[in-house]
């Protein structure tokens, strides 16, 4: 899916659905990993809170006591109206959602405490801009590793073939590069049981996992495939690969 496809893709998932999956039914094993859950015990009441990528904004809001102030930052405007109207169900006076581009955070220099990003992609220097000293970021991405039954499967997926742990090499790098200190990355590979063929497909259609899923023409059938192999008494099983970082900004950033 190239960048063009990719946009559309994110605003028409972002205008219907937004990030919402829990209406999806899926059982999982082992620790996972919880961004948000961090980003509110390191929050003060004080604190002014940035979160890039931020979707529907249905993390941000439910950290929504953790921070003085949350702004939500997305380049879809499909994912900011469903946004908006996430904040006005919760009157959560203490948030904001704005349409920006990760690439250009416009905010005066050391304007937030902490930083956070999940599964979207960041600008390290960008970051560091709108820091504090002493601020931190925290980012949660999905590893190359994800699902990766289910990409051998279509023969196609989200960063398949690329060997893992590239990407959070690859981001550890940048934020040094940038002037973080203390830049520490931990990973997580869980195992998901899809309760029901409709929750697998739902999680198809407002994803990238499968690039493109339903336009190709075995895309059904290898869909029915994937489920007969690896479904069972306790759902349709596959992973999710994801990893953790946790930047310390210095005052030389």
């Amino acid at each position: 899916m190239n960048e063009i496809d990719y946009r559309a893709f994110y605003d028409r998932v972002g205008s219907e659905n937004g990030w919402d999956f829990s209406r999806v039914q899926c059982r999982v094993e082992g620790a996972e990993a919880e961004l948000y859950r961090e980003v509110s015990r390191l929050s003060k009441p004080s604190d002014l809170l940035l979160d890039i990528g931020t979707g529907g904004g249905e993390a941000l809001l439910a950290v929504r006591e953790a921070a003085h102030l949350l702004v939500g930052i997305d380049r879809s405007s499909g994912m900011i109206r469903t946004a908006e109207a996430n904040r006005s169900r919760f009157a959560a006076a203490n948030v904001r959602f704005l349409r920006m581009e990760a690439e250009r955070l416009d905010f005066p220099e050391r304007f937030f405490d902490i930083v956070s990003c999940r599964h979207s992609a960041f600008d390290a220097v960008q970051v560091a801009k709108v820091l504090t000293d002493e601020g931190t970021f925290l980012t949660q991405q999905v590893g190359e590793g994800d699902k990766i039954n289910l990409k051998r499967a279509f023969g196609r997926g989200q960063s398949y073939g690329v060997p893992d742990g590239t990407l959070m090499a690859d981001y550890v790098q940048r934020l040094t590069e940038a002037g973080f200190a203390e830049v520490s990355a931990a990973e997580y590979d869980t195992t998901e049981y899809y309760r029901s063929p409709e929750d697998l497909l739902f999680l198809l259609k407002h994803t990238p996992i499968i690039p493109e899923f339903g336009r190709h023409p075995r895309d059904f059938e290898i869909l029915a495939e994937f489920v007969a192999a690896y479904g069972g008494e306790q759902g349709i099983r596959t992973n999710a690969k994801r990893f953790v970082i946790r930047a310390k900004k210095t005052s030389r950033a």
